[in-house]
């Protein structure tokens, strides 16, 4: 009987360990994942993630009920020739919108645990289980109503695949959703669902005589199924990961619009939709990772490259047209028309952190870290309750850029994908800041958090304490640490190495010559910059207490000459945050009109309070800038004339709390 109690211990004890890990590592770096690192309560990201755990995720599962999302699970469960399926559902995608939110709601339990939510999601899945058809088919459109199905879907499984069915784009996020879950809870229920129709999409589609030789026409499930690969160990899962990608450009749908127009290893351009481009992207990445093909590490590479440097807004956003919500030509970049779609941003986040996990380069860092903390945030109200769908770098308080018409920030959309996207994407960022390879710790985001760490199989727990993005003082002691060998690799962003991003597409035009300090135990470290972007601390120890110093001056950026959008125009950033003029803080001042001084002095103001009107109404507080600055303007003889005035700016996510109304990021400097 002790033999068998000490032998139950035993399992237990690893399969709660586990779960948390993947089966198989194939990526030369390593993220830590979410479930290790914990986000400290009232910090800038801290304070994220307890808007979507307090209003995000229940505003997301209130729209599953509401807007029939469940009830289409519910009737799949009980199919009828009597419903109108395209009465019930608005889109054949539907589907994912409880699929992400479950996703978000994973991530919230390990900084939240909640036993309520873990029931919760318990019930949903038992919904969700009830509709999935025997052989593991799960695509509620058809289900419903297999004689009628939705309008998009066709009349039988995958033949409007490459057009509109999307059925396997549910499936990338019911990939995605269920290995969060079971990352989070160790519960298999969600994966074992998600398994059962991965396991009939690999019988039923691929090159084989039989099956349907196509491949997605929204690109999500080549992620979807690494990340099965990397839970399960079973390789079936990324080889037909590895076939989507394989046979795109090769199907009888070839389209630039869905990046099907040629073979994905002769791209070199990003174009089309941006969001399914961004994800097919990623997906890319992770094949190049995980199977060393170097046609694909050639042809990402090309690809970022062209992004980064031809068509990335300041930012961190992609996708300069409304039409298609697509990548423009090079150099395309419009700022009141730009569509800046969030998700699309949420996908370079993807692209970004896999590109490092490749290379380990911290550019990649940089783009991602660019993108987090302005075109990703700026997607959601500070509260947690409000959504834009694009995201554009200037606004006339007219032009009805976001997607339902509207000049300001919505609670829902009929295509729901940024709010749902959002829900699960927020919770997933403690999985983003730190990352280890053999004996070295990459400190890659600057987030106060608690981590726990396995550096080359040893534990070691780091705890990080700073205000960033506000100040640029990080704070990092060494709790334990049984690595004897452990190597601490800090990386030294590239805002402060005098590089606005890792190309020419802008650059800084001040004159400042911003400082960094790193000590150790109070000691000043006299250290070089590594080629990937990092400082090694080596022989890291329990008790070391490495402090980090940016030096965070506003500053002033131009673009490269050939993005005509932006000539003679200046933006503003410090540290990682953009800024922008808002017609709220300059007290009926033609901010259109206003031109910065050659050389302008800034004055940084913290704790300024921005009542968010378009919510609940309370305040929250950014660091502002002013700066001197002089509107062209009439005066009373009808004569134009410069008149000084002070400028007040804001970081850019913060925008449009206080209604519609004027706001730029890029300002005026000199006459066009």
């Amino acid at each position: 009987m002790k033999k068998k109690l000490i032998l139950l211990i035993i399992a237990c004890a690893m399969y709660a360990s586990s779960h948390a890990q993947p089966a198989v590592t194939g990526y030369p770096y390593q993220q830590v994942p979410f479930t290790e690192v914990k986000l400290s309560a009232g910090s800038f990201w801290g304070n994220r993630l307890k808007a979507a755990k307090d209003v995000t995720i229940p505003l997301a599962f209130s729209k599953c009920q509401t807007e029939h999302r469940y009830d289409n699970f519910v009737k799949a469960a009980h199919p009828s020739d009597d419903y109108v399926v395209n009465k019930f559902m608005i889109f054949p995608f539907d589907d994912t919108d409880v699929y992400k939110t479950i996703e978000g709601a994973s991530y919230i339990l390990q900084s939240y645990p909640d036993k309520k939510l873990k029931n919760y999601i318990d019930s949903v899945l038992n919904i969700v289980a009830a509709a999935q058809e025997p052989d593991g088919y799960l695509y509620t459109a058809r289900t419903m109503n297999p004689k009628h199905p939705h309008p998009w879907s066709g009349n039988k499984r995958w033949v409007q695949e490459e057009v509109l069915s999307h059925e396997l784009y549910n499936l990338g996020h019911m990939l995605d959703a269920a290995v969060a879950h079971y990352q989070a809870t160790g519960s298999k229920k969600f994966l074992d669902i998600a398994r059962k129709y991965a396991d009939c999409v690999v019988r039923e589609v691929g090159p084989k005589p039989g099956q349907a030789c196509v491949v997605p026409g929204h690109q999500i499930a080549e992620m979807g199924l690494a990340k099965l690969y990397l839970v399960t160990g079973d390789h079936k899962y990324l080889d037909e990961a590895k076939f989507f990608l394989d046979y795109r450009g090769k199907t009888s749908i070839k389209n630039i619009y869905s990046q099907s127009d040629k073979p994905v290893t002769e791209q070199t351009e990003a174009w089309g939709h941006a969001v399914r481009a961004g994800y097919m992207y990623a997906g890319m990445a992770d094949i190049a990772a995980l199977t060393g093909d170097t046609a694909y590490v050639k042809a990402i590479d090309k690809i970022w490259e062209n992004i980064v440097s031809k068509k990335y807004y300041l930012t961190g956003g992609v996708g300069a047209r409304h039409e298609g919500e697509a990548f423009g030509a090079d150099y395309e970049l419009p700022n009141m028309t730009a569509y800046n779609e969030t998700c699309a941003a949420i996908a370079q986040c993807y692209l970004n952190l896999r590109l490092f996990m490749l290379h380990g380069e911290s550019k990649y860092i940089d783009c991602l870290e660019r993108t987090l903390y302005n075109g990703v945030i700026s997607g959601m109200s500070v509260d947690g309750g409000k959504f834009f769908y694009p995201n554009p770098l200037s606004s006339d308080g007219v032009y009805k850029f976001n997607s339902d018409g509207t000049t300001t920030r919505q609670p829902w959309f009929g295509c729901a994908c940024c709010p749902s996207n959002l829900s699960r994407f927020i919770p997933s960022i403690p999985g983003y800041v730190y990352a280890v390879k053999n004996n070295n710790v990459y400190v890659n985001l600057f987030m106060a958090s608690d981590a726990k760490l396995k550096v080359d199989g040893k534990n070691m727990e780091i705890h990080t304490t700073t205000a960033y993005p506000w100040n640029g003082n990080i704070n990092i002691k060494v709790v334990s640490n049984k690595n004897s060998k452990a190597n601490m690799m800090i990386r030294i962003p590239g805002w402060i190495r005098n590089e606005v991003v890792p190309s020419d597409l802008y650059k800084f035009t001040d004159a400042s010559n911003a400082s960094w300090m790193i000590t150790r135990n109070g000691k000043k470290v006299e250290a070089t910059i590594n080629p990937q972007g990092y400082v090694c601390l080596k022989n890291i120890k329990k008790g070391d207490n490495i402090a980090i110093s940016f030096d965070m001056q506003p500053r002033t950026v131009v673009a490269n000459s050939h993005v005509k959008d932006d000539k003679g125009l200046v933006a503003v950033e410090r540290g990682p945050l953009v800024y922008c003029a808002e017609w709220a803080d300059n007290n009926g001042v033609s901010i259109q009109n206003t031109f910065l001084r050659n050389n302008p002095t800034f004055k940084l103001i913290n704790d300024y309070s921005i009542v968010n009107t378009e919510a609940d109404g309370k305040p929250f507080k950014v660091d502002a800038i002013t700066t001197d600055a002089q509107v062209l303007e009439r005066n009373a003889n009808g004569d134009l004339q410069l008149k000084n005035v002070d400028l007040t700016l804001i970081p850019y996510y913060a925008w449009n709390h206080r209604g519609a109304g004027h706001m730029y990021v890029w300002l005026q400097n000199k006459l066009k």
